[in-house]
Order: structure tokens, then C-alpha cells, then sequence
């Protein structure tokens, strides 16, 4: 098999044309050495948490802030000079591992000499200044991480500390902590809910915009799935846990998001690698420049360097931009792919369950003899009420639609696989594919075998009914094209996206029609998963860049490959597991506006870019024309990046 797969190719479908267009040293765990067995075998401390180190950046920069007051309060200075070294510690730290385990020249070394510079001048305060606007914007840029990650994060932790526990109908006050999965509890309104589970009994009406974005409060009912963090907003619920605590959809969301805040965008990288390749040079120019110009000069020359800058701009305007696609419901995994959207050409769809909702719909009702049409549904949905899979789900809606009534059963059975047979006044119906017919020996007529061949041409589903051993009716049933599909594609046109294509293992005749439907300029059918992948990297061989949307578990190598992979909710886990990009709310309704998102990304870490350099270039204008003291070049840091902060915010 493996070896056909690899001599397959998927084929394009006819009459689609192209369109023009951070570690110190180890210590003990706190046992001394006589308790310790084995020495050697002494664990190092665990690394410290992110609250221990913002708090810890917090005392550096209100030390930094005590040493400059002391300096400016006559008989202070020594108590000033006490506090900067104090502060001074964690960047004589750096630039010891940076020289001495590194053996290179990184920003805190040129830094820290024009700081040394400074200090040595007897401009204290200003040497103060200057520690503290580093300690500022280290500590700031910890803090933005960390409100971040709360922000989003708390839209999917927060739960109540007890919930109401059903016990032998009885109702007690249990610690969350304690529910298992099999568990039932009781959720009434205006609560939220704790757990992932199924409604066992009850309906509500449950607000599900903190999870999926979905302004619309949803109606749910027995049978339903519902998840934690979402609120009742009417209605009471019994529900049968099924994930609790660290389990749940959304605490898996907020693990997430917590690792999506520490990616480090493209450009932020790209700035960090000019700064270091930066630094040696500048120091060597600094070295140069020392006995010419005087200390002072030198080190407003140092001041221009923008490592500190970039390493506060990029992030905090990442930080931003995921904290709101987290807003519309859209689950950024990794940041560095909401960067990368922005440059993408070319978007390649998989068709079911991606352009093709989850629940087919019933197209067509024949009937053979002498039941008519609404008798034929009827039967159908007979058949089909107890059961909880897509084609029963559509049929019961067509029913319902039509108002037809199901018959009173008398028995019924489910085959696995083939169908379902109930008996209705006396006499057997038998639901299901035309193999379940095949099975139980009842002749098939030839305009049943040709109807059969026409629905799957077509893509479609075909159910057949019969009443005793005579087959009397069939039903044809339809993928469904998501609703919000057709302007989604005129959109991606009108943002300026190149090429729109459909990958799709189904056959060529319904690929190619909804290709046509939906204006595509290239559709691929009968794709294998591997050949998936393949048409992503030839079209990455031409230049362009891929995102692909998928689905389905033979989506996971093409999602693999491309530059930006998404995929939606309701997918097969390996597929959620592998896009960078998920969609909460089931559909891609937010898909342009993730694109204009990422856009805006784009342009706001090249701002960010620019204000990093702006300052550069006046700094060196003031070390070498303009006289600039070393405290004028400090502020010509901070005017620029309260700009830069400004416009990341606001």
C-alpha cells in the first residue's frame, strides 16, 4: 500500500483555471550534607517561577530608583552608592557568564561599560538612570508577559473551588478537586460550568463566548457536550463529568496560550540578532573613540544600540495581537505564525469538515411504490430518532422540518455499520446503506443501483428504506457547505491573497463543483495524506506561502509542512494538535480578520523596528555633533519609547 500511495498523484480537476494575479550555578535542594547520601547526586534547586522572577526584577528596579534619589540628597551618596551595586548585581552576573561561559560580547556587556563609563565620570545619578531604565524595561516587559498570559489564560482557569455532586438524587457541596469523570453534578443559573461532560439530564441556555467566541448564547440539551467555562445562563443541567481540572478543554487552551506568550516574534529575533552581531563592534568602536572623545561621548555613542529597545517593542506588541485573536475566539498557539500570516499567498482548504460542515442535509426524497415521500421520511426518521450520528441528525431535521411525525415503535435494533431496523405496526423497516439490503438478501432494482452510483458521482450519501423485503424509498443526503464559505473566499480576494485552492481526497465530480461554486482557482482530488504534503512543498518550491486549513487526521503532514497551519474545533485531535492556528468557535468566520490581525502584526513590528532605531541615529548624532550629555541621551531613550509603548497600547 505504502508503495502505491507513493506512486499515486493527485490529479487536477478539469476547467479550473488558474487566475492572474535565559542560569547561574547549581545548589542543593536544602539538605545538608550529612543527609545527603551522595553528594555528587545533590539535585539542583528547581529554576525559579515567574512570579519569583518578576518580583525579584522588581526589587533590582526600586533599588536602582532608591540609589538614584540617594544621589540627589546631600549626605546620601553613600547609602546611594550601596543601592547601585545592589541593583548592579544581576548585570554584573550577565556580563560574567556572557565573558567568561559565552566568551562573547552580548548587550548587557556594552551596557553595562557605558553605565561603568558613566559612573566613573561621577555623574551618579545619571549611572543610577540609567540601571534603572534597564531594570524598567526588563521588568515591564515580565509584567506585559505575565498580565498577558493572565488575561487570556483567565478565560479559561477561573472555576469555582465547589461544585454540586449528585448522589442518589441528593445534591452535595463537593470539592472541585474531587470529581472524577463519571461524576454527576448539578448546574444551575448564572453559574459556570466546572467540567467537561455530557447533559444527562435538562436544558439551558449557555453563554460559550469565553471558549469559542460565539456572541450568540447556545440552547443545549440530554445528550450534548459542554465544557468547562462556560456559563449557564438559564436553565438547569445534570451533567456526566467527563474531564475535570487539568483535563479540560479549556485548561489544555490556557496551557497553550501561556506557551504561545513566550514565543519570540520573527522580527524580534531578527533585532536580537543585529544587537549581539552589533556589540562586539560597537564596543571595539567604543574603544576606539574612548581616548578621542572622552568618556561622556562614548558612552551616549553606547546609548544608541538598540538592544535594549527591541527587546521590549516586539514582544509587548505580540503579547497584544495574540490577546486579541484570543478575544475573537481564535486560539494563536504560536505567535511566530500569526507573524508569518501576514505574508502568506496562497491558502490551500481541505474540503470535509472544512469547507463541508460536520452534518450532511437531506437533498432528496424518492419514493418506488406506494408510500409516498413524507411516508418514506417518516419511516426514515422512525428508524433514526434514538441516534445521535450526523445522517440520523439530518434526517430527524428534515423531518422536523416537513412536520412529520414519527410512528410509534415496537422494536428496534442497530446494526453496526449497515443500518437500523425497527418494527412499526407489525411490520420490519429497515434503515440504512444498500449493503444492509445486500446482507439481508432483498433484491435490489436496477434504478436503485443506478440512483446509488448518480449519489456518490455527486459526493453524496445514499440511505435506503425498506418495509418488509420490498425496497420503497431512498434518501439522498448532502454535505452541507459552510454558510459563512462563499464570502470568506471574496474576502481572502479582496486581501489581496493570490491563490485559493481545494485539496481534497474525494473524488473530482463534487470537488470540482463546489471548487466552481465557491470560485477557486485550483482544485486537487483522489489527494492522498502524503501527496497533501507534496503540493504544499511544491508550492513552497515556487516562492509562495502556505497556510493550509485542514481537519481531518490525513491533513497532519500537510499541516506539518506549511508555513502557517489551522484547523477548527470539532476536528480530529491530530489535526488540532498540529495547527499553530485553531478556530473555538467550529468555523472559519474569523479567518479574514486573523489575516487583517496578523497585517497589523506586521506593520506594528516594523514600527516597532523603526522606533528602535530613531533613537539610535539622534544618539549618535549627539555623541559625535550635537555634545549630548550622557543624561540626554538617556532621555531621548525614554521619549522614544513611551511613543513606542503608546502605540503599542493604544
Amino acid at each position: 500500500p505504502l508503495a502505491l500511495a507513493a506512486s499515486e498523484r493527485p490529479r487536477r480537476c478539469a476547467g479550473i483555471l488558474p487566475r492572474a494575479s535565559e542560569g547561574g550555578a547549581s545548589s542543593p535542594d536544602g539538605a545538608s550534607a550529612a543527609e545527603a547520601p551522595d553528594a555528587a547526586r545533590t539535585e539542583p534547586d528547581p529554576p525559579p517561577t515567574k512570579q519569583e522572577v518578576e518580583a525579584q526584577q522588581l526589587r533590582y528596579l526600586q533599588g536602582a530608583m532608591v540609589s538614584m534619589g540617594c544621589f540627589v540628597i546631600p549626605g546620601a551618596a553613600p547609602l546611594g552608592l550601596v543601592a547601585y551595586l545592589y541593583s548592579a548585581i544581576p548585570y554584573m552576573r550577565n556580563v560574567e557568564r556572557s565573558l567568561l561561559r559565552d566568551r562573547k560580547v552580548n548587550v548587557d556587556v556594552l551596557f553595562f561599560t557605558a553605565d561603568a563609563l558613566t559612573f566613573g565620570t561621577r555623574n551618579f545619578f545619571t549611572a543610577a538612570f540609567g540601571l534603572t531604565l534597564i531594570h524598567h524595561g526588563r521588568y515591564m516587559v515580565s509584567k506585559a508577559r505575565d498580565d498577558s498570559a493572565k488575561m487570556v489564560a483567565h478565560l479559561y482557569r477561573e472555576m469555582p473551588n465547589t461544585v454540586w455532586k449528585v448522589v442518589d438524587g441528593l445534591e452535595i457541596e463537593t470539592p472541585l478537586a474531587d470529581i472524577q469523570a463519571g461524576d454527576l453534578i448539578a448546574v444551575t443559573s448564572g453559574t459556570v460550568i466546572p467540567v467537561d461532560g455530557v447533559i444527562e439530564d435538562g436544558i439551558a441556555q449557555i453563554d460559550q463566548q469565553a471558549l469559542t467566541g460565539e456572541a450568540q448564547p447556545a440552547e443545549r440539551e440530554a445528550g450534548a457536550a459542554v465544557f468547562a467555562k462556560t456559563i449557564v445562563l438559564a436553565g438547569r443541567l445534570i451533567i456526566r463529568v467527563e474531564r475535570s481540572g487539568a483535563d479540560t478543554t479549556s485548561a489544555q487552551i490556557a496551557d497553550m496560550l501561556l506557551n504561545a506568550v513566550s514565543f519570540k516574534s520573527g522580527v524580534q529575533l531578527k533585532g536580537e540578532r543585529w544587537a549581539d552581531q552589533a556589540a562586539l563592534p560597537m564596543l571595539a568602536s567604543a574603544g576606539v573613540l574612548l581616548p578621542v572623545a572622552g568618556p561622556v561621548s562614548t558612552a551616549v555613542f553606547i546609548n544608541s544600540h538598540i538592544g535594549a529597545r527591541i527587546l521590549m517593542f516586539a514582544p509587548l506588541t505580540t503579547l497584544r495581537h495574540i490577546s486579541e485573536a484570543s478575544q475573537l475566539g481564535v486560539l494563536v498557539k504560536d505567535g511566530r505564525a500569526l507573524e508569518e500570516l501576514a505574508a502568506v499567498d496562497t491558502i490551500l482548504f481541505d474540503k470535509t469538515g472544512t469547507l463541508t460542515t460536520g452534518e450532511p442535509e437531506v437533498v432528496r426524497v424518492t419514493t418506488l411504490h406506494e408510500p409516498s415521500e413524507r411516508d418514506i421520511l417518516a419511516y426514515a426518521a422512525t428508524a433514526e430518532r434514538k441516534l445521535t450520528h450526523p445522517i440520523a441528525t439530518a434526517i430527524l431535521k428534515r423531518a422536523e422540518a416537513a412536520q412529520v411525525l414519527p410512528f410509534e415503535v415496537e422494536d428496534s435494533q442497530y446494526h453496526l455499520g449497515y443500518g437500523t431496523s425497527v418494527v412499526v405496526n407489525g411490520e420490519m423497516v429497515r434503515v440504512g446503506s444498500l449493503r444492509f439490503f445486500q446482507r439481508e438478501a432483498f433484491r435490489i432494482p436496477a434504478a436503485v443501483l443506478t440512483m446509488q452510483q448518480d449519489a456518490h458521482a455527486a459526493g453524496n450519501t445514499f440511505i435506503v428504506v425498506g418495509i418488509g423485503r420490498r425496497i420503497e424509498g431512498v434518501l439522498e443526503l448532502q454535505p452541507q457547505v459552510r454558510p459563512e464559505a462563499r464570502e470568506l473566499m471574496a474576502q481572502l480576494r479582496a486581501l489581496g491573497i493570490r491563490h485559493l485552492a481545494i485539496v481534497s481526497g474525494d473524488d473530482e465530480g463534487p470537488t470540482q463543483r463546489l471548487a466552481r461554486d465557491l470560485g477557486m482557482d485550483e482544485c486537487f482530488c483522489n489527494v492522498l495524506p502524503e501527496a497533501k504534503a507534496q503540493i504544499v512543498e511544491s508550492l513552497q518550491a515556487k516562492g509562495r506561502v502556505v497556510c493550509f486549513i485542514g481537519a481531518g487526521i490525513n491533513d497532519s503532514i500537510a499541516l506539518k509542512k506549511a508555513n502557517v497551519s489551522m484547523s477548527i474545533a470539532g476536528a480530529t485531535s491530530i489535526a488540532k494538535d498540529m495547527a499553530e492556528i485553531l478556530y473555538m468557535d467550529g468555523s472559519l468566520k474569523h479567518l479574514v480578520d486573523i489575516v487583517e490581525l496578523s497585517r497589523r502584526l506586521d506593520v506594528n513590528l516594523r514600527r516597532s523596528l523603526m522606533l528602535c532605531l530613531v533613537p539610535s541615529a539622534v544618539n549618535i548624532a549627539g555623541a559625535f555633533v550635537l555634545n549630548f550629555s550622557v543624561l540626554t541621551s538617556l532621555l531621548v531613550n525614554v521619549v522614544c519609547g513611551a511613543v513606542g509603548v503608546s502605540g503599542v497600547f493604544y
